[in-house]
């Protein structure tokens, strides 16, 4: 399956009535948040400890099956100014990676203040610091999740 630069075609390429699942990458951790089959509501599910692409790879090949995923977004790190830096070309290689390993669509979304967002949102309830460290990646792939599911729901309704 193809990687999409754009949303229309990762749409396209969706198959109907399944979730998908929304990545946020960082070095340490990825963050998942899992759709419902509507593609309406992104919920935040897990946190994979990075270990070594093959180990990161298998728990979300495990993910796509057991989940029954029809694709996968991956948060991707712009600049504020929009530009690609380091950290995007190391999200755009994943993506090259893991796709030769799952038979899904992948796509980008502009994860730029997604962590924020979900720092004021943990903070807002109350969160204390430890838990906020524990939760933040999965919660930051929930925001990107639902951004995408909010584009992905507008594309429809215009179709």
């Amino acid at each position: 399956m193809p990687i999409h630069d754009d949303i229309a075609d990762f749409a396209a390429a969706l198959a109907p009535g399944r979730a998908i699942a929304g990545l946020d990458l960082g070095t340490k951790t990825i963050g998942v948040a899992i759709s419902d089959r509507l593609l309406s509501a992104a919920t935040p599910t897990e946190v994979i400890r990075r270990k070594k692409f093959t180990l990161d790879a298998a728990r979300l090949v495990e993910i796509a099956q057991t989940r029954e995923l029809a694709g996968i977004i991956l948060g991707l790190p712009r600049n504020m100014d929009g530009s690609e830096g380091p950290r995007c070309q190391s999200t755009r290689a994943f993506a090259r990676n893991l796709a030769t390993l799952i038979d899904l669509p992948i796509a980008f979304w502009d994860e730029r203040l997604s962590t924020v967002a979900a720092e004021r949102a943990l903070l807002e309830a109350d969160a204390s610091r430890r838990k906020r460290a524990e939760v933040i990646d999965q919660v930051a792939a929930g925001y990107i999740l639902q951004g995408a599911l909010d584009r992905l729901r507008h594309l429809r309704a215009s179709a």
